[in-house]
């Protein structure tokens, strides 16, 4: 599978923020289906709590229409994170999109209100400066 074009730009924000990549991609089989998540990481927290462990699908949404890069990374979203779920429960998984992205289309109310509903985890990136801007959870 192809990797977004930002793939190494978030995987290197990450990085910065103490992340160790774990997996590049993070594999999935349920029921004999086999998909990919872009990236796995864990990151160690105080003594007491243990490890963090995400998943990060990274989407650029340079198609001609954000809407509907949205639709498909949103159902992209929701398959992944119930398989994930089921094969990794402890693994929080965060949609990467660009801070453009996030201020100018997804932080409009209806898609305010969608992710805040469907509980959707967004890292939002500065991709030129190769750092994460915000974690929405």
């Amino acid at each position: 599978m192809a990797k977004d074009i930002y793939h190494e730009h978030v995987r290197e924000a990450l990085q910065k923020e103490g992340w160790t990549i774990t997996h590049d991609p993070l594999p999935l089989l349920v029921d004999d289906e086999r998909w990919e998540i872009d990236l796995g990481a864990d990151k160690i927290l105080a003594a007491q709590r243990g490890t963090e462990k995400i998943a990060v699908e990274i989407k650029s949404f340079l198609g001609r229409s954000r809407a509907y890069e949205f639709h498909r990374a949103f159902g992209q979203y929701m398959i992944y994170f119930d398989a994930l779920s089921e094969t990794d429960p402890d693994r929080k998984l965060f949609l990467a999109v660009p801070v453009d992205v996030y201020e100018a289309f997804l932080s409009r109310p209806f898609y305010e209100k969608l992710i805040k509903r469907r509980n959707l985890k967004l890292l939002v990136f500065n991709p030129e400066q190769k750092t994460i801007v915000e974690w929405i959870k």
